[in-house]
Parts: structure tokens; C-alpha cells; sequence
């Protein structure tokens, strides 16, 4: 689990709430109507925009926000570094016995792709195509909400008017004049609040974690590649070391 998405929406919430609670009651700031103008505007446009499967998608997506498990990519290092030197020892055929030990499925694939007996150039394509399309799947789902950032204060401001039309056309009964305003007051607020709290700080947490992700799988397609290859695994570390940052490098092999 990510610490950091849960600590980061219960703090915003938290404090907010505090705030608003130091000046008066919570209540003075839950209103029915306005949550249905702008959850049902957002949720709304957000379909004009993008079809069912692609929304349902991207609820799914989230869940990586949240639920998360990193894998620090010199632990990849090291697990392809053990596989070179089994294969170098022993014949491909011999990773086969880890096959039930790695659990990362695009590992898998790839190791059993290199068991089978796929060639290297074959295999290592096949894997970048399949990180393309995963990375087209991420970049999709962190669009989705940024779109849903984008249209909740729309929706807010369109709240907004609703409220300023209905005290306008109140402006004789002064006791409808404080729920109209609430209405227009109440869905700005909603409208920042989802989009500020919730929706854009979720996509770029999905950004940050495709692209820790797709390192990963990156890592993997070219050292299952240089496995195949037969490469010293001294100079396949270097090559790997070359997609991780300089303080993150630390060598398999004593010195």
C-alpha cells in the first residue's frame, strides 16, 4: 500500500475539515444539490468524453495509487544477474526452476518466452510492444482524471449561475435568498475540491508510477534479452546500471 496517496487525501481532508470546524458547523457546508450538480457534471462529461470501457479502465487503474508494491530496480538487476550466470553455467533451459519464484507476471512472461526458446532480437520486441501498449494504458487512465479535474470546477461554475439565477429571481422572498446562495457558494467549493484534493493529484500519482513501472519492465526486456544473448554478466550489469540514476547503482559482483 502507498502510504503517501492515503497520508497526503486524509491530511487534505483532515485539515480542511478543522478549518472549517474552528469557524462554524460542518453542516453550513453539506449541500445535497450542489454535490449533484457537480458529481453528476463531472461524471457526466467525463462519459461525453470518453466511452464506458475507458472509464471503468481508469477506476481501475487508480487502485495502483493506493495499492502499490515497487520493485527497486537493483533487485531486477540482481535477479537477472543470477539468471545470466545460471544460464552461462547450465544452458537456458535451466532458469526454468525459477519460473515458480519470480512473481512479477511480465518477468514470467518474459522468462518463460527465454525457456521456450525464443530468440533474443524476437523476444525483446515482442516485450517492447507489449510495454507500449502498457504505457498507452497508463497515460490514458491519468488523462481521464485530468479531464475530471478539469471539468469539476466547470461544473462548479455552472453551479454557481444555477444558485445567482435562483436568488436573483428571489430577491422579493428574502428567506430563499440564503439557499440559493449556498448553492452557488457550495458547488465552486465542491468543484476545487475534487478537482484539486482528489482528481489531479491522482493523475500525477499514475504518471509517477507508469514510469516507475515501465523502467521495470524495461529492465526486464533487456536483460532477459542479453540472458538469451550469452552476455559476460559483468558488462550486461553495466549496460543495465545505465537505466538507473548513479546512486541507485551498486554491483553484484566483489571487487
Amino acid at each position: 500500500m502507498d502510504l503517501s496517496t492515503v497520508v497526503g487525501i486524509v491530511a487534505a481532508f483532515a485539515l480542511m475539515i478543522v478549518a472549517i470546524m474552528s469557524g462554524g458547523s460542518l453542516m453550513l457546508f453539506i449541500d445535497p444539490a450542489s454535490m449533484m450538480i457537480v458529481l453528476g457534471g463531472t461524471i457526466g462529461a467525463t462519459l461525453v468524453h470518453y466511452p464506458f470501457r475507458s472509464v471503468f479502465g481508469a477506476m481501475a487503474v487508480f487502485k495502483k495509487t493506493v495499492f502499490h508494491q515497487e520493485t527497486a530496480p537493483q533487485a531486477i538487476i540482481g535477479q537477472l544477474i543470477q539468471f545470466a550466470g545460471k544460464a552461462r553455467k547450465e544452458g537456458i533451459l535451466a532458469l526454468e526452476s525459477f519460473l515458480d519464484e519470480v512473481k512479477d507476471p511480465f518477468f514470467q512472461k518474459a522468462l518463460q518466452m527465454a525457456v521456450d526458446g525464443q530468440e533474443a532480437e524476437a523476444m525483446k520486441e515482442m516485450l517492447d510492444k507489449e510495454i507500449e501498449y502498457i504505457q498507452e494504458r497508463h497515460e490514458s487512465g491519468a488523462d481521464i482524471f485530468i479531464a475530471m479535474g478539469s471539468y469539476a470546477p466547470a461544473m462548479g461554475m455552472i453551479g454557481t449561475l444555477i444558485g445567482l439565477v435562483q436568488m436573483l429571481q428571489s430577491m422579493s422572498d428574502p428567506s430563499s435568498i440564503g439557499p440559493a446562495m449556498a448553492v452557488a457558494l457550495l458547488t465552486t467549493f465542491y468543484g476545487s475540491v475534487i478537482a484539486n484534493i482528489l482528481c489531479l493529484p491522482i493523475a500525477g500519482k499514475l504518471k509517477n508510477r507508469s514510469g516507475e513501472e515501465i523502467l521495470s519492465k524495461t529492465l526486464i526486456a533487456e536483460g532477459m534479452r542479453c540472458v538469451l544473448a550469452g552476455e559476460n554478466p559483468r558488462l550486461m550489469e553495466q549496460k543495465l546500471h545505465t537505466f538507473v540514476a548513479p546512486k541507485l547503482r551498486e554491483s553484484n559482483f566483489k571487487k
